[in-house]
């Protein structure tokens, strides 16, 4: 009895290598199957290469069946009207029909499209449901129909940003993944990839060949080309790149910036504070209006254990320093070019830690006078 209770309701079937189908597009299909009445309505698309796909013929008017691909001769593989694999009928019909599928075909196969021809010969009505848009039905059986199906989806996600008031220099070859957010105002050049949980704040700029995963980026950040941003968050009008990698733990304070070949991973990177070249921050408390220059390391590891580097405000690192953690650098402090710290530094002082320079006068015109 409770069975009895679903016969006269209707049931819609999709093949399951249907991924990319929105539910409005299935709207105009169950709208047309009730107000025509139909004991069947299947969804059919014109397509320009229907390979693969079951071939729709009208055998008399109103009677319609489906030719499989492996089973059309080649006159009937020249036919564009392609059967979809969505089907919408009253169940009583479906169930009444579904003893009458044979396996009588090459593949020893039970079709369920051989119900629409059942229904068609009993005088139920049947109808075709053209699908406007057939991009949508890819289907997912290998690799690179599975590629096709994510560039739609790609696609369709790219329109809803550019729609929301985000601009895409190329959508096409911008990949941002579902759980990423954009605000308004913002640019993505060509050639970017959005990644995991990312979160992308108002007027920034993403250049292209950038990847950035996992990460917070908030107003007018600015991340110049070739840039990798992983678990990361940058502050307001922070600039990065190019070339530079922040790995996870990174965080830049308002208004910092990092340039080419750069690298933090786990460094707290202060306001206003500068590492524009050729330098590694790793598990680093960088203060705010701090200067660090060309090439220099933060020493953290010890083949044992990760250590940490402080830098206080106002410090300023010569180019070409070592700090071998654990250390901290004083406010306002100067560290010398080429200077190897291994001791804290006091704050306003000056450090330098590096070899004398030694100059003996002839030594070349000597040397080259013994080769001779």
């Amino acid at each position: 009895d409770k069975l009895a209770s679903f016969l006269d309701r209707d049931l819609l079937i999709i093949n399951g290598d249907l991924p990319i189908l929105r539910a409005e597009s299935l709207q105009p299909l169950i709208e047309t199957h009730f107000q025509a009445g139909n004991a069947l309505t299947f969804v059919t698309a014109k397509m320009s290469n229907p390979y693969g796909f079951g071939r729709v013929v009208e055998v008399a008017p109103g009677k319609y069946k489906v030719i499989e691909e492996r089973e059309a001769s080649p006159e009937e593989k020249r036919i564009k009207l392609a059967n979809v694999g969505i089907y919408l009928g009253r169940i009583r019909d479906l169930l009444e029909a579904l003893p009458q599928v044979s396996n009588d075909n090459s593949k020893k196969e039970y079709y369920l499209t051989d119900l629409i021809e059942i229904l068609s010969c009993q005088d139920k009505k049947v109808q075709p449901f053209i699908l406007p848009e057939s991009e949508e039905i890819v289907g997912v059986n290998d690799r690179f129909e599975l590629a096709q199906a994510i560039r739609v989806l790609q696609r369709r996600r790219n329109r809803e940003f550019c729609e929301k008031g985000v601009t895409l220099l190329d959508p096409d070859s911008i990949w941002i993944e579902m759980e990423v957010e954009i605000e308004p105002d913002t640019v993505i050049w060509p050639e970017v990839i959005l990644a995991g949980r990312t979160r992308i704040g108002r007027e920034c700029e993403i250049e292209s060949f950038c990847l950035i995963r996992d990460s917070k980026l908030k107003n007018k950040v600015h991340v110049f080309p070739s840039s990798v941003i992983e678990g990361s968050c940058l502050d307001d009008e922070t600039h990065v790149g190019p070339f530079t990698h922040l790995r996870p733990g990174t965080h830049l304070r308002r208004g910092s910036r990092v340039g080419n070949f750069v690298e933090m991973k786990k460094t707290d990177f202060g306001p206003g504070s500068k590492a524009l070249h050729l330098s590694y921050l790793g598990d680093s408390k960088v203060g705010q209006r701090v200067n660090v220059g060309a090439g220099t390391i933060t020493c953290n590891y010890d083949g044992l254990k990760k250590y940490e580097t402080v830098i206080d405000d106002e410090v300023f690192v010569g180019s070409g320093t070592q700090l071998v953690a654990p250390v901290k650098v004083g406010r306002g402090a100067y560290i010398g070019a080429g200077s190897t710290i291994t001791k804290n530094v006091s704050p306003e002082a000056l450090a330098v830690a590096r070899s004398r320079q030694i100059e003996k006068k002839g030594w070349a015109r000597r040397k080259k006078r013994k080769k001779e």
